[in-house]
């Protein structure tokens, strides 16, 4: 970026681009998005002008929980094309200069992996059993689980099996699905596999990688019950003892030293940690590269809300000298568009928030379709709902496949491209004006904003530097700016506000006599 240090890591600044592969694009018919797909649109990829893609799991899964029960994590799934398409889309994608990172799963195997095969085969104690977590039951004859963890998904976070004798046996942990077994990080086993499944991948051109559950791992010495039992998806919660326990950092420590010997790649966590300074641990120089962070997504769309999160976004990796992260929305998370109101106000808001986002310094994640605008699709009928979240909770909680639903392409009717096949969750028939056609052929669509407002990010000097100012504005907005001369503002009031001295460089809506409308945002130099 004109005006940063030519020598910085790449990845410092970077926007990726998050594909769902299930729902990007289907190169043939099934109605499963696949790396084909990805590769096929890697021309409107560069067109947007993304630096990286961020790919989620399509290794060797029964697909219990999308990808993330991975039962051979050296080895791409033919519902994805294979080795082979990863091979060939890394190739298209390096040939266009755009990076690839790919989703590992470090905490849990799928439970048709080979390891958790001959575990279940193995007697209590035995080197098979010691991969992962086995403890014998509490209570009469251990038909009690041996805590009262609960899986994120639902239920309890143990399942007991049948020994190969045909009597009830020991239980074993997923903090996860019953299909997901956790790891015993404390095997030497597991580290070992897991630093031979990083270098497979560098080693094939990947990029790096963005690790599940980055917090998780490692366990408390003897598995402790619970203060509270509470069971939601990944929240902050820094007294839960099934995550961000200190043991994770000597994980970390060693999985960077595999990553320093590919000095060009990135390892970024999945860290859901409330303190900034226990968060901040994940990114020291011999840790992580980069961590998520969650909390511009989380924020309501308000001045206060939106500048306390940025605020503690910086200050969290500020003292160890790492970048900020920025999302608006990801595959676990209710779309933007929806969540700041929906209709033309929660795109609006959207749009905004998206050139504050591009506006701070650090990376930036971009999940795919919000460049067009996409709100959740909530009505999806019951018979189509494929999350595990909505079987595992008895039909109480509908999950996240209203933020999975396809992408739409091209034409005016379902299923506008993805597809030539029936695609695996329904497309609503109004998205015939989010197409990526028809807003590639519009000047103010919500995806030529997106396009532009990259391009002058990245090629412009005035969002050099590595912090921001903050700078007066009206009641209900906010103003930042950059070392570089970049001034961004937000107005989140009810109605239009005067704009500061400067050129304006870019708007989310119209200006009109230099007053900036409610829920809109503005750039100037």
């Amino acid at each position: 970026m004109p005006g940063d240090n030519s020598t910085a890591p790449w990845w410092k600044t970077a926007v990726f681009y998050q594909v769902y592969p299930r729902s990007f694009a289907d190169s043939d018919g099934d109605g499963v998005g696949d790396l084909g797909g990805v590769r096929e649109k890697m021309g409107y990829l560069e067109l947007l002008g993304v630096d990286a893609l961020w790919i989620c799991p399509v290794m060797r899964s029964p697909q219990a929980d999308g990808g993330y029960d991975v039962s051979d994590p050296r080895d791409i799934d033919p519902l994805f094309g294979g080795l082979e398409a990863l091979d060939e889309l890394i190739a298209e994608a390096h040939d266009r200069e755009i990076k690839v990172t790919m989703d590992l799963v470090p905490n849990h195997t799928s439970a048709e992996h080979p390891w958790f095969a001959a575990a279940l085969e193995a007697a209590p104690g035995s080197p098979e059993r010691a991969r992962y977590i086995f403890r014998d039951g509490r209570g009469e004859d251990g038909a009690e689980p041996p805590n009262n963890w609960p899986s994120i998904f639902g239920g309890p976070a143990w399942t007991r099996i049948t020994e190969p004798d045909g009597t009830p046996g020991q239980w074993y942990l997923h903090i996860f699905a019953r299909e997901q077994p956790d790891l015993n990080w404390d095997n030497p086993d597991v580290a070992a596999d897991f630093e031979k499944t990083l270098r497979f991948w560098l080693d094939r051109g990947v990029d790096g990688f963005r690790l599940d559950v980055a917090h998780g791992m490692a366990k408390p010495e003897g598995l402790p019950d619970m203060a509270r039992v509470d069971t939601k998806m990944l929240v902050h919660d820094d007294d839960d003892p099934r995550f961000n326990n200190p043991g994770v950092h000597a994980i970390h420590r060693r999985i960077r030293t595999v990553l320093d010997d590919y000095p060009h790649a990135v390892s970024i966590g999945e860290v859901w940690v409330d303190d900034n300074v226990r968060f901040g641990e994940y990114v020291r120089p011999d840790e992580l590269h980069l961590a998520f962070n969650f909390r511009l997504a989380e924020a309501a769309f308000t001045a206060e809300d939106v500048r306390t999160a940025i605020t503690h976004s910086v200050e969290a990796v500020s003292a160890v000298g790492a970048p900020p992260t920025w999302t608006l929305s990801n595959h676990d998370i209710e779309r933007e568009v929806t969540r700041y109101g929906g209709g033309k106000t929660g795109v609006a808001r959207a749009r905004a928030m998206m050139m504050v986002e591009l506006a701070l310094p650090g990376a930036v994640f971009v999940y795919n379709g919000a460049e067009l605008g996409l709100p959740n699709v909530d009505d999806l009928p019951e018979e189509a709902l494929q999350d595990p979240v909505w079987e595992r909770s008895g039909h109480t909680e509908r999950g996240r496949d209203g933020c999975r639903v396809p992408i739409p392409w091209e034409g005016s009717t379902p299923p506008f491209g993805f597809t030539t096949g029936t695609p695996w969750l329904p497309m609503p028939a109004e998205w015939a004006d989010r197409t990526v056609e028809a807003q590639l052929e519009t000047l103010h669509s919500t995806l030529s904003l997106y396009r532009l407002a990259i391009d002058l990010r990245g090629t412009r000097s005035e969002f050099a530097g590595d912090r921001i100012d903050w700078y007066g504005s009206p009641a209900g907005c906010l103003a930042f700016r950059r070392p570089g001369g970049l001034v961004c503002v937000l107005n989140a009031s009810d109605g239009p506000i005067q704009l500061p001295p400067g050129e304006l460089l870019l708007s989310s809506a119209p200006v009109a006599d230099d007053r900036l409308p409610a829920n809109a945002a503005a750039w100037l130099v």
